[in-house]
């Protein structure tokens, strides 16, 4: 079955781009398109699309307010439905908060557009699709908005491992999978069980809210390598 999109951007122009570049891939479908947070949500309700393309900056309700009240929505409905922000990273000083609203991840609007149709699928197969070094960089860029615990430690740490916390450690420095497999020389199929008792243990979804999660807990500081 084809993967469902729904386009929410102010600009007409680049929802025409997204939507011609999303149209010529056979297993996406464009199912709608939406000016601003209001409709994205009337849209999401209405449309059931499996990946909402969110644009941060709009009139009237925002990309971050929507992209919470969608996931709200959609958590208490039953509903499975993804969102991916599309942002001008040098100017966008919301992607955090976007994060942290439940976003499955971000992308410069300039992304090449095979590049866009892989995210998608990514999304919509319930991974993150920020990529490490531009995680790493948005949240050093942005950690004085982050909560400051340099003198406590947060309960729900207590419940990793030793080994799991090193993942978490790695995980939010911006390596991969296999980049953490091999520092901790291990296999990569035991990094992904690491990681996927993280997610668990700490209550978040992806290894997205996993990164934002250690910048906000003080496992990672920024600078640090």
């Amino acid at each position: 079955m084809a993967i469902r999109v729904l386009l929410v951007d102010d600009q007409p122009l680049l929802r025409t781009g997204f939507r011609l570049i999303l149209e010529s891939e056979p297993e996406i479908a464009v199912v709608g398109e939406a000016a601003d947070g209001h409709a994205a949500l009337a849209d999401t309700r209405r449309l059931l699309p499996d990946v909402v393309l969110m644009d941060i900056r709009m009139p009237g309700k925002d990309g971050i307010d929507a992209t919470r009240e969608i996931l709200e929505w959609a958590h208490t409905s039953g509903q499975q439905v993804r969102v991916l922000v599309l942002t001008t990273f040098d100017l966008d000083e919301y992607v955090v908060e976007a994060l942290r609203a439940g976003a499955s991840g971000f992308l410069l609007k300039d992304v090449p557009p095979d590049e866009l149709a892989g995210a998608i699928r990514v999304v919509a197969d319930g991974a993150a699709i920020v990529a490490p070094t531009i995680t790493r960089r948005l949240l050093d860029r942005f950690a004085d908005k982050l909560p400051s615990t340099r003198d406590r430690q947060p309960p729900r740490l207590d419940h990793l491992t030793e080994r799991e916390r090193e993942v978490l450690r790695l995980l939010a420095r911006g390596l991969s999978n296999a980049e953490i497999a091999r520092r901790l020389v291990v296999s990569d199929t035991t990094v992904k069980t690491h990681v996927g008792n993280v997610l668990t243990k700490l209550g978040l979804r992806d290894r997205v809210q996993a990164v934002v999660h250690a910048y906000e807990t003080g496992i990672v500081r920024p600078g640090e390598e």
